[in-house]
């Protein structure tokens, strides 16, 4: 009995598998979510690096830029990454529930 029920706060709940998948899921949503929004500020971090190398008329300042720009790109292309992978998990944890 101790194994299948669980006291928390005054209620009984029953560990349940289902519930631990519903967990996967929201989890995969919510890291999903977070990695797009991280994405899209990246790229807008990108597109202010580079605006900033063209504005700047001193070589080495606008070299600095380029630089900035390049890692937020990759920055951007990891998060978009990561973001498109917990998307594909999200559906194989649906898809195992069914």
């Amino acid at each position: 009995m101790a194994e299948e029920k669980q006291h928390h706060f005054g209620f009984l709940h029953k560990k349940d598998d289902e519930g631990e998948q519903v967990k996967e899921k929201k989890q995969h949503k919510h890291i999903g979510k977070a990695a797009a929004l991280g994405a899209a500020a990246a790229g807008a971090y990108t597109l202010h690096e580079k605006r900033a190398a063209k504005k700047n008329e001193d070589p080495e300042e606008s070299h600095k830029h380029k630089i900035k720009e390049e890692v937020a790109a990759v920055v951007a292309l990891g998060a978009a990454g990561l973001a498109l992978h917990q998307h594909h998990e999200k559906k194989a944890a649906a898809k195992r529930d069914e």
